[in-house]
């Protein structure tokens, strides 16, 4: 990559899993892939992404095993964590463009993490310097609902020029493996019908995803932003699936 690309996993229901998303993929394609990332937390006033930071930190202060995991991580990648800007909407563009120009070493991709309120001038001007909005859905009705409802306002606002979005993609989440596959068959039509386009890649319904650091117990990490997903941990999570399409639509 030579320009930094803008990502965004992004929806207004809370529960789609938009944060998790975002760290994981931050994450995995950081420690593992080695791709230079920035992630900015717009979701203000919660700013779930630098509370998971602080979370982590604290860990490294209190559980031995989780600093081992840290220093081994750092020993083996040479990597320092990558940073979290927190900012809100309307300033996080600005504080970007400084980080990048100042930045020694160029930045592959910056993640956002948005919060669900389309309708504020701040989360407009990310849009459009997005290069990729991906929506996460759940075959869950009030989720589904809510976030077709927000796929279909970008993509209003692409075709009457309020925003300039390059790509937006709906994203299976939280797949039940009981559920019928022609179930998401019949939905992805629906998508196909609105203009919608659907990543290949679905993401299941599974614990891993939500497994941080522990103070009291001794357990592999999937979820941090200090270190990369256990690699015990990450069969059947279609996590590095997920990071080849993302990365495959990236450099098209």
């Amino acid at each position: 990559m030579t320009d930094p690309k803008f990502v965004a996993f992004s929806t207004q229901k809370g529960g789609a899993g938009k944060t998790t998303l975002t760290v994981l993929a931050a994450s995995y394609l950081y420690y593992v892939r080695g791709l230079k990332v920035l992630v900015v937390d717009c979701d203000f006033p919660q700013y779930s992404i630098e509370d998971m930071r602080e979370r982590d930190k604290e860990l490294i202060e209190c559980s031995p095993v989780f600093k081992k995991m840290f220093s081994d991580n750092m020993r083996l990648t040479k990597l320092a964590p990558y940073p979290v800007l927190s900012a809100q909407p309307e300033n996080a563009m600005r504080k970007v463009r400084e980080i990048i120009d100042d930045c020694e070493d160029e930045i592959d991709i910056v993640f956002f993490d948005l919060p669900g309120t389309v309708n504020n001038p701040g989360v407009v001007s990310i849009l459009n310097c997005l290069d990729m909005v991906i929506v996460p859905v759940a075959a869950d009705k009030v989720i589904l609902e809510s976030s077709l409802a927000f796929a279909l306002k970008i993509q209003e606002w692409l075709t009457t020029g309020r925003t300039s979005v390059k790509q937006m993609y709906m994203l299976w989440n939280l797949v039940d493996a009981r559920e019928k596959t022609d179930l998401y068959d019949q939905y992805e039509a629906v998508f196909e019908e609105y203009g919608l386009q659907t990543m290949k890649t679905k993401i299941p319904d599974t614990k891993k995803y939500r497994r941080e650091g522990s103070k009291t117990l001794n357990r592999a990490v999937f979820r941090s932003t200090l270190v990369p997903p256990d690699k015990t941990l990450l069969k059947g999570t279609r996590l590095p699936e997920l990071a080849d399409e993302l990365l495959g639509i990236l450099n098209q």
